[in-house]
């Protein structure tokens, strides 16, 4: 199977370009996996569709504003840094721009000089491994000077640096939203417990190679970037105890996908754990853990889109897809929803 089974038009007009202000308000294609039979609804309609006992899994991850602006030691000159990953307590794998002027050794300046870095190695696919110095707590100094890090599609500005977060986000680590569970609000998850609806919480933190392009012409050439995940014993029983009675388990996003696929065993059960994981889901897959997902609208060739595609199938999500872009639903991360059932 190809990459390019899986491009498709999409006009750019329809890439979202700003957040809805009532998360719930987005469209919801709701997806029945085996026919392909669509339905158009509104996302707050997303309760109609679980049942007593079904299982909601969702990423608490917090996206760091890991995007920096500072300037370079000596000369002057402008850089800017994104935070990759940390790679110990003061280090981090951090793409810079421009390249040329982040060299082994190379310090730079941020905001008024209340944090520093310098750049102490070279890391994967031409990122630097930079050490920061500052006083007090780094997340707080972090929080004051960096900006979030959008999508490189997002033009324009965020406003409100909250609208990048899930309203259940907790565990800071992700250098990217998980962009599904944007349109839950407090009170849509509360109505979903009041169903009878579990809810079970797990830790995916989404790196940037979530954006990167796939450079394979063949699917099975495809190397996935790793990223963190954790999950608790308490979250596990909410998992297995659904699976045992058997009702479904919905993922909220790819990103929890990825972790329950990643955990789950044999015998179709998950058990505390965390670790790194790059596993990389697309058709022919046999899914071990979930029955239904909640996604948004992905990038043509992605591997996003072929994971959702080993779900169903090729063709139905291809349908879905045209069908999306005929009815200009909103694409990408602060774009519209969908459910496959």
């Amino acid at each position: 199977m190809k990459v390019s089974d899986f491009d498709f038009y999409l006009p750019e007009e329809l890439i979202a370009q700003h957040p809805l202000q009532n998360r719930d308000e987005a469209r919801l294609m709701v997806v029945d996996k085996n026919s392909g039979n669509i339905e158009h609804k509104v996302f707050r309609d997303i309760a109609e569709y679980l049942e007593e006992g079904d299982c909601l899994v969702l990423n608490d991850t917090r996206v760091l504003p890991a995007r920096l602006f500072g300037t370079k030691e000596g000369s002057g000159g402008k850089m800017e840094f994104l935070l990759l990953k940390r790679t110990d307590k003061d280090s981090w794998e951090t793409l810079v721009k421009p390249g040329r002027r982040a060299q082994v050794g190379a310090r730079f300046v941020f905001g008024n000089g209340e944090l520093k870095a310098e750049v102490v190695g070279m890391g994967e696919e031409g990122s630097r491994i930079v050490r920061f110095e500052y006083e007090g707590i780094f997340e707080e100094v972090l929080d004051r000077l960096g900006q979030m890090p959008l999508p490189p599609y997002i033009k324009e500005k965020l406003e409100d640096k909250e609208m990048y977060q899930t309203v259940y986000s907790k565990e800071q680590g992700s250098a990217a939203a998980p962009t599904a569970g944007l349109h839950f609000t407090e009170e849509l998850l509360e109505r979903i417990e009041e169903r009878g609806v579990k809810l079970a919480f797990l830790t995916l933190h989404v790196g940037l190679g979530t954006f990167r392009p796939m450079k394979a012409e063949n699917i099975d050439e495809h190397v996935m970037h790793s990223e963190y995940y954790s999950l608790s014993k308490e979250n596990a029983d909410i998992i297995n105890s659904c699976k045992e009675r058997g009702k479904r388990v919905i993922a909220v996003g790819t990103t929890s996908t990825r972790t329950l696929e990643t955990i789950g065993g044999e015998d179709n059960r998950v058990r505390e754990q965390s670790g790194w994981t790059d596993i990389f889901i697309y058709p022919g897959y046999r899914f071990r853990i979930v029955d239904a997902l909640i996604t948004n609208f992905h990038l043509p060739k992605s591997t996003l889109l072929m994971l959702v595609s080993a779900l169903s199938s090729r063709d139905i999500i291809m349908k879905a897809y045209e069908a999306a872009v005929k009815e200009k639903y909103r694409f990408f991360s602060f774009g519209d929803a969908m459910f496959i059932k």
